[in-house]
């Protein structure tokens, strides 16, 4: 049996480590999305992913493959594919920033969720933060404008979808193996993508096939240490350190595919910064 254990510090470093990987796969990912299917794209992805969690899981001992909780297993590999569909939706017309500022209403809504779902406690002027983080998010898609975007809601769902999985993995985390979570994580969301693929898949060039091996690979290293990280912090912690991602999305968004962030980008990513660093102020002191 896996338990929690109190080391905030150690998850912290996960999760920055993981966000910074996650923006290696998601560039690769917006590559990919102007030349191939996005359920192929993903499909590629959880073929890596099932293999990667085959044979981490295959070197434990005991009933490796046994879990406690099926249901909350098969819910939690759903609701990966889904936000995982969604997000290469969402990328695949807007800039790597945009999409990833639009992506930091998912902490917001795991802080909401984890109240009642998991039973932590935050306090007022946390709330006060993560209204903060709303506004920037809604300063970004600019809702009712002529300048919104669609695309950017393919984001908010994807956020959605990935905030509920953060859950189920916290809830399991107590119970569950680290390496059979991401085992039936992965083989539930191959066996839904296998059902779908063949009807957009087209052969992939050479280049192709290796990058998305490459974000196969880089996003099941992702998401091995996120539920390492959620192991050792609770959810409500980690959540305002995922707003790192923005910065190595500016950084790859610049170097990839020469974009910038617009000013209304910066403005939200602005005030989302600074409720994330607020907050985490606020940890390290307590």
């Amino acid at each position: 049996m896996s338990g929690h254990v109190n080391q905030p510090l150690r998850g912290i470093w996960l999760n920055l480590i993981a966000s910074v990987i996650f923006c290696v796969a998601d560039t690769i990912a917006k590559k990919l999305a102007g030349e191939l299917a996005i359920v192929q794209i993903a499909w590629t992805r959880y073929v890596v992913f099932a293999l990667m969690a085959f044979m981490l899981t295959t070197r434990l001992r005991g009933a490796s493959f046994y879990v406690r909780a099926p249901g909350l297993q098969l819910l939690r590999g759903v609701c990966l594919v889904c936000s995982s569909l969604l997000f290469v939706m969402g990328i695949r017309d807007v800039s790597l920033a945009e999409a990833a500022t639009i992506g930091f209403i998912g902490p917001i809504l795991v802080t909401f969720l984890s109240i009642p779902l998991l039973g932590e406690k935050v306090d007022a002027k946390r709330w006060i933060a993560l209204a903060g983080g709303m506004l920037g998010v809604l300063v970004v898609l600019r809702p009712g404008t002529g300048t919104f975007h669609p695309e950017g809601l393919y984001r908010v769902a994807s956020a959605l979808f990935w905030s509920i999985g953060v859950i189920l993995t916290r809830r399991m985390t107590a119970t569950e193996r680290a390496e059979t979570t991401m085992f039936w994580s992965a083989v539930s969301g191959l066996v839904l993508l296998s059902a779908i693929v063949p009807f957009a898949f087209v052969p992939p060039t050479p280049m192709q096939l290796v990058l998305s091996i490459g974000q196969g690979i880089l996003s099941s290293m992702g998401q091995w240490l996120v539920i390492l990280a959620l192991r050792y912090t609770p959810v409500s912690t980690l959540a305002p350190y995922s707003y790192m991602q923005l910065l190595w999305t500016a950084i790859a968004g610049f170097l990839v595919f020469g974009t910038l962030p617009d000013e209304w980008t910066l403005t939200g990513a602005a005030i989302i910064v600074a409720s994330g660093l607020y907050t985490a102020n606020r940890e390290r002191r307590r």
